[in-house]
């Protein structure tokens, strides 16, 4: 396009009478686009970038999202709507444009206005920068819940952190993983809009004083060692056919002062920007690593430093409306996202009290009725423990009031259990055992109204183990409520031709009623269906083949069965018993067996902790595996792995569609409930899993005889535990077993190297903390029937079928009507739609 024809249309009138900043239609999107491009991008077409290109585009998009969320914010202050408040540590939202062009329903139209001014839509997309505000299945949650809040029309604000490097950025080198600063802030984010006037102070360190007031009353101050400033940055999220568009409000550190012009004048450069340096870095990473003392407290600021920053802002809401703080419970629920945000029931204590002048009683009555807490796990070392004297050294207002509640509490729990000091001290918040903490679960526990788990069994152990103590003084506090995952992003956008093949059986409106995928039942069977259900296979596969030749230089056969782990790192998720499972796969057939064993290429995926050794050993050992097999020209086309670097949001648009088996193996007990889970069984992935998590309902929901199930029970493996478990014995008595053990030990996969992988061998047959050889066995069975149910087409292709269309339980929107009506107590407030 010229230069002339692009001036001719700048700035001029939409010929169909729409507004240029509002309109859907081609023309309204064509001239907006070239509005952005010249005065937000400040460039012409003979000069500009795909990147500058994707701003402007940005900017189109987000136009339209700011007329609905003005709007949506307007209704909710007039109507005094009560509003949950979502704290979570991560929100990893995943790229926006797309999402947001399918929610506002102007995606045909917008790639027709790319193609009349000459632009590929698709190199536009993918130019958007990832926001790097997750690590995994707990911000991506995060994120889902967001999509169907605003979907379902309920007023919500999410409150977080703007991480400046958020999660890293995986590499691979020599088999290593190494990590990257993800700099995703680097060419800005055309999404947020920086709210510079809504700032807030946080205290940390220093010390307390006691005063009297005028009025006899005894007064705590707290004079801190420092001060940070929180700085507002919002984000609209729009929901999927309507008109509503709920908040993200994530927060930025900054010094309140960011420059000592004094120092500097002395001379002293670094010392001059020095505040603003050490008050940045609170929220420059997300998760540092917390093994030294200075990552511990890092970590713990960072969770003091958004809760404050969302309570002083809801506060800061409410008292727009002239209401008493006395009523704030009627008008906000604070929903925390596992207990990364349970330092707020202590801080919303400090601002009743010590800034607003409450009396103890009335502001703890405010505080456990404006909570609810959601527990994500079961792993004790994941129940956050602060160790006391750090705690009391970071947040000394926050120890004194966290012993006054736990003082409390105490009092209750003798009444209604007399002479139990052993209960005491289980419920006690403050762990006396050894060195001192403060348990930040127990926290969440006693200021909450509510306490839930994500799945059935998570939420049934909660009771029984975990939290048992908690649930025998308040049964009525805990409920299920099942994770679920938005069908918008996971099907609609990341799966075009199966969604499209969906709507051709179900009808439209199924993004918003995913249980109308029922009606896929009747065509399951159908083989000019199953056809097309195999095409739309095949696509996503030959789409997921291109990324990873990209990426690694493989390249992978979409005619093999696709068998995909792609998680977080962990050892109970055990991605080192699918590792072993292949080395014996891969030694069985170099001794000339399985030779009917159906080509399986097999996809990994996930990061691993800075800090967690033998983690970051099991994608060592998962490249090294992949790296011999590759090199072995007799097996590679039988057998082959891929390790698909820098596992994210974007990514799993790719993987999730395309897979054909999905790995849900980690030990049963382990896992609070999964949504990897959700997304690939969503798009027609057949599991294979243990009864662990959300594993059991699904299995439930799409029918035992299409899920591989395998691997020892919880009950089992308490049993096994109790009676000492011997790996060593297992190891001993199984020849497939010891075989592939002692190829990964002698070094084979190492390029010879034969102490790279002994800790982990030694630590699997010393004391096998999950149980990887006693599941193997029945996995390798389980797996055997895996193979001979792919050789039969059309029963694998009926299967798929069936997976999908019993997924409807598992849709985000389900999980959040049942939060909206079974503890945050709110109604739809639906924003009346508007001309253009």
């Amino acid at each position: 396009m010229s230069v002339e024809s692009v001036y001719e249309l700048q700035g001029s009138a939409s010929p169909d009478g729409e507004p240029v900043r509002t309109g859907h239609g081609v023309e309204a999107l064509k001239r907006a686009f070239l509005d952005n491009l010249f005065y937000i991008q400040a460039r012409f077409p003979e000069v500009a970038s795909p990147r500058d290109y994707y701003h402007a585009l940005a900017c189109t998009v987000r136009d339209r999202l700011l007329h609905r969320w003005i709007r949506t914010a307007r209704a909710y202050k007039d109507r005094h709507s009560r509003t949950v408040c979502y704290l979570s540590a991560e929100f990893l939202l995943g790229p926006q444009l797309e999402n947001n062009l399918i929610n506002l329903d102007i995606g045909a139209n917008v790639g027709r206005a790319m193609r009349d001014l000459g632009m590929d839509l698709d190199l536009l997309v993918r130019q958007e920068e990832e926001p790097g505000l997750g690590n995994g299945g707990l911000g991506r949650l995060a994120a889902c819940y967001m999509d169907s809040m605003a979907t379902l029309c309920l007023p919500a604000i999410g409150y977080g952190i703007r991480y400046e490097f958020g999660i890293f950025d995986q590499e691979i080198r020599d088999g290593c993983q190494v990590e990257i600063a993800d700099r995703w802030l680097r060419y800005g984010n055309p999404w947020e809009i920086p709210r510079p006037e809504i700032t807030f102070n946080i205290m940390l360190g220093g010390h307390t004083e006691q005063q009297v007031e005028h009025d006899g009353r005894l007064r705590v101050i707290w004079v801190p060692g420092r001060i940070v400033r929180g700085v507002a940055y919002d984000t609209p999220i729009l929901g999927y056919g309507v008109d509503n568009a709920n908040l993200l409000r994530l927060f930025k550190s900054e010094a309140p002062e960011a420059f000592d012009f004094q120092a500097f004048n002395y001379g002293d450069y670094y010392g001059a920007v020095e505040d603003q340096i050490a008050a940045e870095n609170l929220t420059k990473v997300l998760y540092p690593n917390d093994e030294p003392v200075a990552g511990k407290r890092l970590r713990l600021e960072q969770q003091y430093f958004f809760a404050s920053c969302a309570l002083q802002d809801m506060i800061r809401i409410y008292q727009q409306s002239g209401r008493p703080l006395a009523d704030l419970a009627a008008k906000y629920v604070v929903q925390l996202n596992d207990t990364h945000p349970a330092i707020a029931v202590a801080e919303l204590m400090r601002l009743l009290v010590d800034e607003h002048g409450m009396g103890w009683d009335e502001a703890w009555d405010i505080t456990r009725h404006t909570f609810a807490y959601t527990n994500h796990t079961l792993l004790p070392e994941a129940l956050e423990k602060w160790p006391l004297d750090l705690f009391a050294r970071t947040l000394p207002r926050h120890m004194e009031i966290v012993f006054e509640i736990n003082r409390r509490f105490l009092d209750e729990v003798r009444i209604r259990f007399p002479r139990d000091d052993e209960r005491l001290g289980r419920l006690s918040l403050i762990d006396e055992h050894d060195k001192r903490y403060v348990r930040m679960a127990h926290l969440a526990c006693v200021g909450s109204f509510a306490v839930n788990g994500v799945a059935r069994m998570h939420t049934e152990l909660l009771q029984r183990d975990v939290l048992a103590d908690f649930h025998a003084l308040w049964p009525e506090k805990f409920s299920n409520k099942t994770n679920g995952v938005t069908p918008r992003r996971f099907l609609r956008l990341a799966n075009p031709p199966l969604a499209e093949l969906i709507t051709g059986v179900v009808g439209p409106g199924w993004e918003r009623d995913l249980e109308r995928l029922r009606g896929l039942e009747q065509v399951a069977g159908d083989t000019g269906f199953q056809d097309g259900w195999r095409r739309a296979k095949r696509t996503a596969k030959e789409r997921l083949a291109a990324l990873v030749r990209e990426r690694t230089c493989t390249v992978i056969d979409p005619a093999t069965m696709f068998d995909v782990q792609v998680k977080r790192i962990h050892e109970y998720k055990r991605q080192h018993l699918n590792v072993l499972r292949i080395v014996s796969c891969y030694n069985r057939l170099k001794a000339g067996l399985d030779g009917d064993m159906p080509p399986r290429t097999f996809l990994f995926g996930g990061k691993a902790a800075p800090g967690y050794f033998m983690a970051k050993l099991i994608i060592r050992l998962i490249t090294g595996v992949a790296a011999t097999l590759e090199a072995d020209r007799q097996i590679r086309d039988r057998l082959r792995v891929v390790f698909v670097p820098d596992l994210n949001v974007r990514t799993g648009h790719y993987i999730y569609p395309a897979a054909d088996l999905s790995e849900q193996i980690s030990l049963a007990g382990k896992e609070a409930s999964g949504t990897g889970n959700m997304k690939l069984a969503l798009n027609g992935a057949l599991t294979i899993g243990t009864l662990d998590g959300a594993n059991v309902e699904i299995r439930e929901e799409v029918g035992a005889e299409n899920f591989f199930l395998f691997g020892h029970t919880v009950e089992e493996v308490a049993r096994i535990r109790a009676l000492g478990y011997r790996p060593w014995e297992l190891y001993q008595r199984d020849q497939g077993l010891r075989d592939a053990l002692d190829l990964v030990d002698s070094g084979f996969f190492a390029r010879g190297d034969r102490t790279l992988f002994r800790p982990l061998v030694e630590a699997l047959k010393s004391h096998d903390e999950y149980l990887v050889l006693a599941d193997f066995a029945a996995y390798l069975d389980k797996q055997d029937e895996v193979g001979h149910a792919w050789r039969d087409e059309a029963h694998w292709t009926r299967m798929s079928v069936l997976n999908v269309a019993r997924m409807g339980r598992f849709s985000s929107d389900r999980a959040v009507l049942e939060y909206a009506r079974e503890i945050w107590r709110i109604e739809p407030v639906p924003i009346a739609t508007a001309s253009a």
